[in-house]
């Protein structure tokens, strides 16, 4: 089997619609969770992976302003090769309203918002570590009522497979995961089960 027909044979693991709502309601009902709110929006918004989440620091999402950017640089991201070029996110409104909040609920809290400062932080403080995220992350799907557990990378999978089903360009879709080649792009091309269901009530039958 070919390497390509083998991405088409693997879709990956997504949350359906219904559950993308009941994790951003969870996580979003109160400022206790407003920083694991803000890490799952941008998950889902962005396609960015758990490490480039927790890499970002202050300046890197705010400008000299302390307004949040619509355009993130990376310092942090998936290096496939000696010299990758640079890479980029783009920040929606939606995004953009969370990150003003969240850093109103840092700086009423007395976190440090200098342009170093990290932007995700435990409760000691510290930049918040990806085993801190994970446990966070299953906590928030038990209250949601999740019937199965995701691990975080999910989020990248359904952020990318979201834009395509929105989109159907799959060029466009290869851009936002900033993938090297389509061919890793093209798993995210699967119909969901949401989907089926829907074309086959649309059946002349």
């Amino acid at each position: 089997m070919s390497s390509y027909a083998d991405s088409l044979a693997r879709p990956p693991r997504t949350l359906t619609e219904r559950e993308i709502a009941l994790i951003l309601r969870t996580t979003g009902q109160h400022a206790a969770g407003w920083r694991d709110h803000v890490i799952v929006s941008i998950a889902l918004g962005t396609g960015l992976r758990e490490h480039e989440i927790l890499a970002l620091d202050i300046g890197d999402v705010f400008d000299e302003a302390m307004r949040p950017k619509r355009h993130v640089q990376l310092r942090v991201f998936k290096r496939a090769s000696k010299d990758p070029p640079p890479q980029e996110v783009v920040l929606s409104d939606t995004i953009r309203a969370k990150l003003e909040k969240l850093l109103r609920l840092k700086r009423a809290e007395g976190h440090d918002v200098a342009v170093g400062a990290p932007l995700f932080v435990s409760r000691k403080r510290g930049r918040l570590s990806s085993r801190q995220l994970r446990h966070a992350f299953a906590v928030w799907q038990e209250r949601a009522g999740f019937e199965r557990i995701f691990n975080f990378h999910t989020l990248r999978h359904s952020a990318c497979s979201n834009l395509y089903r929105r989109t159907r360009d799959i060029r466009l879709t290869q851009r936002f995961a900033r993938h090297a080649s389509i061919l890793s792009t093209a798993i995210y091309t699967h119909p969901t089960d949401e989907e089926l269901v829907r074309s086959v009530q649309e059946l002349p039958c």
